[in-house]
């Protein structure tokens, strides 16, 4: 039996839906945790990202100074970090605003279209100018597309990683 690893996983601006995917995995997520232990995500207690990750999975766009610092951060303490689905690939959705400006974003949904007009300020993380993919922030080991990844893309890139080789997921992956 190969070694066990450690496992995180991260949402930084997004849905969530890869961590639904990856939920998905349904029996073959027992079947992979014996070779990992996940010590970090957004299915787990843990508050703080440990001093060193095997394999972490990152899901959303890099739109806020909280996201900035969060993925510097993860990426200094990952070996192999994977950009999970097309948010954190191309910033996908949450990058639709980046033609329109974030003041303008933030008037229509805080001042425009509503009875008690007032944009947050306390408890919230200020926007990025524009939202970014992760590589355009840190360096990126594995890129997994898809809106989000099929349980199976998300099995073949974990079993691979775990095995200690680099996933190949042509044919395997694709956008949208």
């Amino acid at each position: 039996m190969s070694e066990v690893k450690t496992l995180a996983t991260v949402w930084l601006d997004g849905c969530s839906g890869c961590h639904m995917s990856l939920l998905d995995l349904d029996e073959r997520l027992i079947e992979l945790s014996s070779q990992f232990q996940l010590v970090y995500s957004p299915l787990v207690d843990r508050k703080t990202f440990p001093d060193r990750v095997d394999v972490t999975l990152v899901e959303g766009a890099v739109a806020s100074v909280d996201d900035l610092k969060k993925i510097r951060k993860i990426r200094e303490h990952t070996r192999v970090l994977v950009s999970l689905g097309d948010c954190a690939l191309t910033g996908n959705v949450s990058a639709m605003r980046n033609t329109v400006g974030v003041q303008p974003v933030l008037f229509r949904v805080y001042e425009e279209n509503v009875l008690q007009k007032q944009i947050p300020t306390i408890g919230v993380p200020a926007l990025l100018d524009r939202v970014c993919p992760v590589h355009e922030v840190v360096p990126v080991d594995v890129f997994v597309p898809g809106c989000p990844p099929s349980a199976d893309t998300i099995y073949q890139v974990l079993s691979e990683l775990l095995a200690g080789r680099v996933p190949s997921l042509g044919g395997v992956a694709h956008f949208g």
